[in-house]
C-alpha cells in the first residue's frame, strides 16, 4: 500500500492485489491533525549491551567552508517529492544503527555538501507533523541527515536552528526473505514475516525513516494505525494514478493471507499485533533500512 498525499493534506490511497489480480482502487482524504507523532517509547523491551552508532566520525584536516547564504525563494521540502540535486546516500544499504535524530526548530537551509549549494529549506513540520530525521554523518560545522520525501538521498545542514534526540530503534526489512526485524540498542527484539511490493512496484531499497502516523481510514487496514515513511516509489509512474505523489507506508491488513508475498504497491505489510507493538514502542525519526539480504552483523 502507499501512503498518498491528495490535495494539501495527508491522504491514504490503497490498491490491493490477490493472486495477481488488482483490486479496485480507493483513496480517502485524511485531515492533517489526525496524523500525529508517536508518544515516547515505553521502556519495556530495552536490551542490554553496547550500542553501536552509525553517526560518522568527525574527520580532521582541512577546514570546511561556512554555509553560503540561502535565497529566500528556495523550495521547502514537503510531502511532495523533494527537490532534486541532493547527493546520494553513500551508505544506503548500511544496517549499522542510526542512534541520533535531528529536529529543525526553525526553517533551515539544506545543502548538497558541506560548504556547498543550498537547494531547499527544511521546516520543523511536514503537513503539521514534527519532523525528525536520522543523522548519518558529521563534519566540522555540518551534519548530514536522511532527506524526507526522497529515496537514498541526504542533505547537509549547517550548525544552528535544530536540536537532536537519541534514537534507540531500527527496523531492517529483508526483501528476499520477506522479513522485518525490530532492533533496539543494537540487539534484535522481534521479527515478523511481511508482504512487500509487487513486480514493477518493488519496495525501495535503502535507508529511510518513520515520518509520521495516521489512523486507518478503511477496515481493510485491520483497525491499526499506519506509519508513513520518508521514502517514495522508485518509479512514480508505475503506481496507479490515484497514488501519484505517494509515500511508502508500514501497516497491517485485515488478514494475513498474503504475508511473505510481493503484492503491495511498495509498502511493507505485517501482522496487526506486530504493527501495534511497533506503534507503541517506535518513535518518528527511527531508521528503516530495506535490503535484499541483511549482513551477518544484523541477523
Amino acid at each position: 500500500m502507499l501512503f498518498a498525499r491528495l490535495t494539501s493534506r495527508w491522504a491514504l490511497g490503497w490498491l490491493g492485489a490477490a493472486l495477481g489480480v488488482p483490486l479496485l482502487l480507493a483513496a480517502v482524504l485524511l485531515v492533517g491533525p489526525a496524523l500525529t507523532r508517536d508518544p515516547a517509547p515505553a521502556p519495556g523491551h530495552a536490551a542490554t549491551g553496547p550500542v553501536a552508532t552509525a553517526t560518522a566520525t568527525v574527520p580532521t584536516g582541512e577546514p570546511v567552508p561556512d554555509a553560503a547564504p540561502a535565497p529566500d525563494d528556495l523550495p521547502v521540502v514537503e510531502y511532495d517529492p523533494a527537490p532534486t540535486g541532493f547527493p546520494a546516500d553513500p551508505d544506503a544499504g548500511d544496517t549499522t544503527p542510526l542512534t541520533e535524530g535531528l529536529t529543525p526548530t526553525t526553517r533551515i537551509a539544506a545543502y548538497d555538501a558541506p560548504g556547498g549549494r543550498p537547494l531547499a529549506f527544511l521546516a520543523p513540520t511536514i503537513s503539521d507533523v514534527p519532523l525528525t530525521m536520522p543523522v548519518v554523518a558529521r563534519r566540522v560545522g555540518w551534519t548530514a541527515v536522511l532527506l524526507p520525501s526522497a529515496n537514498r538521498r541526504i542533505a547537509w545542514l549547517p550548525a544552528g536552528g535544530w536540536t537532536t534526540v537519541g534514537l534507540r530503534d531500527q527496523l531492517v526489512v529483508e526483501r528476499r526473505s520477506h522479513r522485518l526485524t525490530w532492533w533496539r540498542d543494537g540487539r534484535p527484539v522481534a521479527s515478523w514475516q511481511v508482504s512487500l511490493g509487487m513486480p514493477g512496484q518493488a519496495t525501495p531499497l535503502g535507508r529511510t525513516f518513520v515520518l509520521g502516523r495516521t489512523p486507518p481510514p478503511q477496515p481493510v487496514y485491520g483497525g491499526v494505525d499506519i506509519f508513513a515513511l520518508g521514502a517514495i516509489p522508485d518509479d512514480p509512474d508505475a503506481v496507479p494514478t490515484g497514488l501519484r505523489g505517494a509515500h511508502i507506508g508500514l501497516h497491517s491488513w485485515h488478514d494475513d493471507d498474503t504475508l511473505g508475498e510481493n503484492v503491495t504497491n511498495g509498502c511493507i505489510r505485517l501482522t496487526r499485533s506486530g504493527q501495534q507493538r511497533l506503534l507503541d514502542q517506535v518513535r518518528p525519526g527511527t531508521a528503516v533500512v530495506v535490503v535484499d539480504r541483511a549482513s551477518p552483523a544484523t541477523g
